[in-house]
Protein backbone atom coordinates (compact mmCIF):
# COMPACT_ATOMS: atom_id res chain seq x y z
CA UNK A 1 0.00 0.00 0.00
CA UNK A 2 1.24 3.48 -0.84
CA UNK A 3 1.70 5.91 2.03
CA UNK A 4 2.56 9.58 2.36
CA UNK A 5 6.06 10.73 3.31
CA UNK A 6 7.71 14.14 3.35
CA UNK A 7 11.28 14.82 2.21
CA UNK A 8 12.90 18.02 3.52
CA UNK A 9 16.10 19.26 1.86
CA UNK A 10 17.89 21.32 4.50
CA UNK A 11 20.43 22.68 2.00
CA UNK A 12 17.67 24.41 -0.01
CA UNK A 13 16.04 26.23 2.92
CA UNK A 14 16.63 30.00 3.11
CA UNK A 15 14.35 30.78 6.07
CA UNK A 16 11.68 32.54 4.02
CA UNK A 17 9.00 31.17 6.38
CA UNK A 18 6.55 30.57 3.52
CA UNK A 19 5.72 27.13 4.93
CA UNK A 20 4.94 28.66 8.34
CA UNK A 21 2.81 31.45 6.85
CA UNK A 22 0.98 29.07 4.51
CA UNK A 23 0.06 26.84 7.44
CA UNK A 24 -1.29 29.87 9.30
CA UNK A 25 -3.28 30.90 6.23
CA UNK A 26 -4.83 27.45 5.92
CA UNK A 27 -5.64 26.71 9.57
CA UNK A 28 -5.87 29.87 11.70
CA UNK A 29 -9.47 30.32 12.83
CA UNK A 30 -10.57 27.75 10.23
CA UNK A 31 -12.08 24.43 11.24
CA UNK A 32 -11.62 21.41 9.03
CA UNK A 33 -14.12 18.93 10.41
CA UNK A 34 -12.74 15.50 11.06
CA UNK A 35 -9.17 16.74 10.59
CA UNK A 36 -8.51 19.59 13.01
CA UNK A 37 -10.09 22.45 14.87
CA UNK A 38 -9.12 26.08 14.19
CA UNK A 39 -5.52 26.98 14.95
CA UNK A 40 -5.05 29.93 17.33
CA UNK A 41 -3.58 33.07 15.80
CA UNK A 42 -0.65 33.09 18.23
CA UNK A 43 1.44 30.50 20.03
CA UNK A 44 1.24 27.61 17.56
CA UNK A 45 3.97 26.76 15.03
CA UNK A 46 2.71 23.59 13.37
CA UNK A 47 5.45 24.04 10.78
CA UNK A 48 8.36 25.66 12.58
CA UNK A 49 11.93 26.62 11.69
CA UNK A 50 15.08 25.51 13.47
CA UNK A 51 18.26 27.56 13.16
CA UNK A 52 21.94 26.66 13.41
CA UNK A 53 24.94 28.95 13.14
CA UNK A 54 28.31 27.21 12.83
CA UNK A 55 31.94 28.23 12.64
CA UNK A 56 33.81 31.38 13.56
CA UNK A 57 34.65 34.62 11.80
CA UNK A 58 35.59 34.86 8.96
CA UNK A 59 34.04 31.52 7.92
CA UNK A 60 30.54 31.15 9.33
CA UNK A 61 27.68 29.00 8.05
CA UNK A 62 23.99 29.45 8.81
CA UNK A 63 21.41 26.76 8.10
CA UNK A 64 17.67 26.36 8.60
CA UNK A 65 15.50 23.27 9.02
CA UNK A 66 11.69 23.13 8.82
CA UNK A 67 10.20 20.84 11.46
CA UNK A 68 6.65 19.54 11.85
CA UNK A 69 4.61 16.54 12.96
CA UNK A 70 6.53 13.48 11.79
CA UNK A 71 3.44 11.28 11.35
CA UNK A 72 5.30 8.47 13.08
CA UNK A 73 4.44 4.83 12.44
CA UNK A 74 5.03 4.06 16.13
CA UNK A 75 3.72 7.38 17.39
CA UNK A 76 4.17 8.06 21.13
CA UNK A 77 1.16 10.39 21.03
CA UNK A 78 -1.09 7.47 20.05
CA UNK A 79 0.10 5.49 23.05
CA UNK A 80 -0.66 8.40 25.36
CA UNK A 81 -4.14 9.04 23.96
CA UNK A 82 -7.27 7.44 25.34
CA UNK A 83 -10.12 6.12 23.24
CA UNK A 84 -9.88 6.82 19.54
CA UNK A 85 -8.46 10.31 19.96
CA UNK A 86 -5.68 9.71 17.43
CA UNK A 87 -5.98 7.71 14.24
CA UNK A 88 -3.22 6.36 12.01
CA UNK A 89 -4.67 6.30 8.51
CA UNK A 90 -3.87 3.60 5.99
CA UNK A 91 -1.97 6.19 3.95
CA UNK A 92 0.41 6.87 6.87
CA UNK A 93 -1.06 10.19 8.04
CA UNK A 94 -1.71 10.68 11.76
CA UNK A 95 -4.89 12.59 12.61
CA UNK A 96 -5.66 13.97 16.06
CA UNK A 97 -9.46 13.93 16.21
CA UNK A 98 -10.58 17.44 17.23
CA UNK A 99 -13.55 16.07 19.18
CA UNK A 100 -12.32 12.82 20.70
CA UNK A 101 -9.05 14.39 21.86
CA UNK A 102 -10.76 17.13 23.87
CA UNK A 103 -9.17 17.57 27.28
CA UNK A 104 -6.31 15.15 26.59
CA UNK A 105 -3.36 17.42 27.29
CA UNK A 106 -1.10 14.40 27.91
CA UNK A 107 -0.95 13.98 24.13
CA UNK A 108 1.08 17.19 23.87
CA UNK A 109 3.66 16.02 26.41
CA UNK A 110 4.01 12.62 24.73
CA UNK A 111 5.48 13.97 21.50
CA UNK A 112 9.29 13.68 21.66
CA UNK A 113 9.64 16.22 18.86
CA UNK A 114 7.58 18.98 20.45
CA UNK A 115 5.38 19.08 17.35
CA UNK A 116 2.00 18.98 19.14
CA UNK A 117 0.48 22.14 20.59
CA UNK A 118 -2.25 22.73 23.15
CA UNK A 119 -5.20 24.87 22.08
CA UNK A 120 -6.34 26.43 25.35
CA UNK A 121 -9.54 27.86 23.94
CA UNK A 122 -10.67 24.64 22.26
CA UNK A 123 -9.04 22.43 24.94
CA UNK A 124 -7.54 20.13 22.30
CA UNK A 125 -4.05 19.05 21.18
CA UNK A 126 -3.15 20.00 17.60
CA UNK A 127 -0.43 19.34 15.02
CA UNK A 128 0.10 19.73 11.29
CA UNK A 129 -2.18 17.10 9.70
CA UNK A 130 -0.13 16.72 6.51
CA UNK A 131 -2.75 18.87 4.78
CA UNK A 132 -4.82 15.68 4.70
CA UNK A 133 -8.07 17.50 3.99
CA UNK A 134 -6.55 18.89 0.77
CA UNK A 135 -5.05 15.57 -0.30
CA UNK A 136 -8.44 13.94 0.25
CA UNK A 137 -9.93 16.53 -2.10
CA UNK A 138 -7.55 15.41 -4.83
CA UNK A 139 -4.54 17.65 -4.29
CA UNK A 140 -1.35 15.91 -5.44
CA UNK A 141 0.92 17.96 -3.19
CA UNK A 142 0.67 19.52 0.24
CA UNK A 143 0.04 23.24 0.40
CA UNK A 144 3.30 23.94 2.22
CA UNK A 145 5.42 22.46 -0.58
CA UNK A 146 3.49 24.34 -3.26
CA UNK A 147 4.25 27.58 -1.41
CA UNK A 148 8.00 26.87 -1.09
CA UNK A 149 9.99 28.89 -3.68
CA UNK A 150 13.19 26.84 -3.32
CA UNK A 151 11.63 23.35 -3.39
CA UNK A 152 12.72 22.41 0.12
CA UNK A 153 9.68 20.20 0.65
CA UNK A 154 8.60 17.21 -1.39
CA UNK A 155 5.75 14.87 -0.47
CA UNK A 156 5.85 11.39 -1.96
CA UNK A 157 3.23 8.66 -1.81
CA UNK A 158 4.93 5.30 -2.23
CA UNK A 159 5.13 1.89 -0.58
CA UNK A 160 7.29 1.54 2.53
CA UNK A 161 9.73 -0.59 0.55
CA UNK A 162 10.06 2.08 -2.12
CA UNK A 163 10.51 4.79 0.51
CA UNK A 164 13.36 2.89 2.13
CA UNK A 165 14.97 2.56 -1.29
CA UNK A 166 14.65 6.33 -1.85
CA UNK A 167 16.07 7.01 1.62
CA UNK A 168 19.08 4.84 0.90
CA UNK A 169 19.73 6.26 -2.58
CA UNK A 170 19.38 9.90 -1.46
CA UNK A 171 21.03 9.43 1.95
CA UNK A 172 17.92 10.55 3.83
CA UNK A 173 17.68 10.44 7.61
CA UNK A 174 14.99 11.05 10.22
CA UNK A 175 15.16 13.13 13.38
CA UNK A 176 16.19 11.25 16.52
CA UNK A 177 15.89 7.73 15.05
CA UNK A 178 17.00 6.25 18.39
CA UNK A 179 13.61 7.13 19.83
CA UNK A 180 12.11 4.38 17.69
CA UNK A 181 9.06 6.42 16.68
CA UNK A 182 9.60 5.63 12.96
CA UNK A 183 8.93 9.10 11.48
CA UNK A 184 7.59 9.55 7.96
CA UNK A 185 9.34 12.92 7.55
CA UNK A 186 12.81 12.43 6.06
CA UNK A 187 15.68 14.92 5.87
CA UNK A 188 18.22 15.40 3.09
CA UNK A 189 21.55 17.10 3.83
CA UNK A 190 20.83 16.83 7.54
CA UNK A 191 24.59 16.82 8.16
CA UNK A 192 24.28 20.62 8.09
CA UNK A 193 22.67 20.27 11.53
CA UNK A 194 24.40 17.15 12.81
CA UNK A 195 28.01 17.43 11.62
CA UNK A 196 30.86 19.93 12.01
CA UNK A 197 33.33 21.52 9.63
CA UNK A 198 36.95 22.62 9.98
CA UNK A 199 38.00 25.71 8.05
CA UNK A 200 41.23 27.64 7.79
CA UNK A 201 43.59 29.58 5.56
CA UNK A 202 46.91 28.38 4.20
CA UNK A 203 49.56 31.07 3.67
CA UNK A 204 53.26 31.34 2.91
CA UNK A 205 55.92 34.04 3.22
CA UNK A 206 57.29 35.43 -0.03
CA UNK A 207 59.84 38.24 0.25
CA UNK A 208 58.49 39.18 3.70
CA UNK A 209 54.92 39.26 2.39
CA UNK A 210 52.22 36.90 3.58
CA UNK A 211 50.59 35.35 0.51
CA UNK A 212 47.57 33.03 0.25
CA UNK A 213 48.25 29.64 -1.30
CA UNK A 214 45.82 28.13 -3.79
CA UNK A 215 45.65 24.40 -4.59
CA UNK A 216 46.91 23.10 -1.26
CA UNK A 217 45.26 19.86 -0.09
CA UNK A 218 44.27 19.67 3.58
CA UNK A 219 43.23 16.26 4.88
CA UNK A 220 41.51 15.45 8.19
CA UNK A 221 42.55 12.19 9.85
CA UNK A 222 41.05 10.50 12.92
CA UNK A 223 42.49 7.25 14.26
CA UNK A 224 44.61 6.95 11.09
CA UNK A 225 41.45 7.08 8.97
CA UNK A 226 40.82 9.87 6.45
CA UNK A 227 37.49 11.49 7.28
CA UNK A 228 37.56 14.37 4.83
CA UNK A 229 39.67 16.69 2.72
CA UNK A 230 39.53 20.00 0.88
CA UNK A 231 41.65 22.06 -1.50
CA UNK A 232 42.37 25.74 -0.82
CA UNK A 233 40.81 28.32 -3.12
CA UNK A 234 42.26 31.58 -4.47
CA UNK A 235 42.10 33.10 -1.00
CA UNK A 236 43.95 30.17 0.52
CA UNK A 237 40.81 29.09 2.33
CA UNK A 238 39.59 25.52 2.85
CA UNK A 239 36.57 23.94 4.50
CA UNK A 240 36.40 20.24 5.36
CA UNK A 241 32.74 19.28 5.81
CA UNK A 242 30.72 16.39 7.25
CA UNK A 243 32.89 15.76 10.30
CA UNK A 244 30.75 13.99 12.87
CA UNK A 245 31.28 14.38 16.64
CA UNK A 246 33.72 11.94 18.21
CA UNK A 247 35.77 11.90 21.40
CA UNK A 248 38.98 11.29 19.45
CA UNK A 249 41.08 14.22 18.28
CA UNK A 250 41.66 15.13 14.63
CA UNK A 251 44.94 15.59 12.80
CA UNK A 252 45.24 17.86 9.77
CA UNK A 253 47.80 17.02 7.12
CA UNK A 254 48.76 19.84 4.76
CA UNK A 255 50.05 18.72 1.35
CA UNK A 256 51.76 21.12 -1.06
CA UNK A 257 53.37 20.16 -4.37
CA UNK A 258 53.00 16.46 -3.58
CA UNK A 259 54.56 16.59 -0.11
CA UNK A 260 53.16 16.69 3.42
CA UNK A 261 54.60 19.98 4.64
CA UNK A 262 52.76 20.37 7.92
CA UNK A 263 50.83 18.28 10.44
CA UNK A 264 48.80 19.70 13.30
CA UNK A 265 46.24 18.51 15.85
CA UNK A 266 42.81 20.11 16.06
CA UNK A 267 40.44 19.79 19.06
CA UNK A 268 36.88 19.77 17.75
CA UNK A 269 33.89 20.59 19.95
CA UNK A 270 31.99 22.44 17.22
CA UNK A 271 32.55 23.79 13.73
CA UNK A 272 35.65 25.95 13.83
CA UNK A 273 37.94 28.29 11.92
CA UNK A 274 41.51 27.45 12.97
CA UNK A 275 43.09 30.56 11.51
CA UNK A 276 46.15 30.75 9.26
CA UNK A 277 48.44 27.81 8.65
CA UNK A 278 51.84 29.06 7.48
CA UNK A 279 53.93 26.74 5.33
Amino acid sequence: MKKWNMIVDVARCHNCYNCFITTKDEYVEQEHKGYTGPQPLHGHSWVDMEYRESGEWPIVETNFRPVMCNHCDDAPCMKAATGDAIKKRDDGIVIIDPKKSKGQKQIVDACPYGAIYWNEEEQIPQAWPFDAHLLDQGWEKTKIEISCPTEVLKSVKVTDKKMQQIAKEENLTTLEPRMGAKPRVYYKNNHLFEAYFIAGTVVTNIENREECLEGVTVTAVRNEEIIGSAVTDGFGEFKIKKIYPDANSITLKVEHEGKIVKTLGVPLEDSTYIGCIEI
